[in-house]
């Protein structure tokens, strides 16, 4: 589906203002999504984000159950831009990966950080961090270690705790990048 937008512009013509009008078309998001679908499917890689301009810049992040490699992003990229010069449309594409600082959205993306260190905001705006245990689509379970007070005696003991988190509970949940 595409949308034709006019943009007023107005011309000098021997002093007198007139106005003109250029016929833009718009790409839409559900246009990219199919496209996007036709050529990933229900494969290893799926996409996790599609932003569109008012100029017609286009751009696709992916992710993978085991990450994204280049080939993917240049693949999807040449079909997408097959389907739109074949319409003969102006845009600039750019499809890129997920990102590694970028929040995750999607319950699929969890599975493979299984291990990793994690920051979650949830929708009360409480906040925790934990180490990745588990995840079984409806939610996930952080561990993390404390120092506690003996039961007896003076002195601290470090405890492991897990932490079960309801995925709908989860506002924005990050990866705790190590350097």
């Amino acid at each position: 589906m595409l949308i034709f937008v006019s943009e007023k512009i107005t011309k000098e013509i021997e002093g007198t203002a007139v106005p003109s009008f250029i016929v833009k078309k718009l790409i839409t998001k559900e246009h990219i999504l199919a496209l996007i679908a036709e050529h990933l499917g229900n494969g290893p890689i799926f996409a996790t984000g599609v932003k569109i301009g008012s100029d017609n810049q286009i751009n696709v992040f992916l992710d993978g159950d085991d990450g994204v490699t280049i080939k993917d992003c240049v693949g999807l990229s040449r079909h997408i831009e097959k389907s739109l010069d074949e319409k003969g449309l102006d845009f600039a594409l750019d499809v890129s990966s997920h990102g590694a600082t970028t929040p995750l959205i999607m319950p699929r993306q969890y599975k493979k950080h299984i291990g990793r260190e994690f920051e979650i905001k949830l929708e009360d705006g409480t906040k925790t961090e934990g180490s990745l245990v588990e995840f079984n689509g409806d939610e996930i379970v952080l561990e993390n270690s404390v120092r506690e007070n003996k039961p007896i005696g003076k002195g601290k003991i470090t405890v492991v705790k897990k932490q079960i988190i309801k995925y709908n509970q989860i506002k924005e949940s990050k990866v705790k990048l190590k350097f």
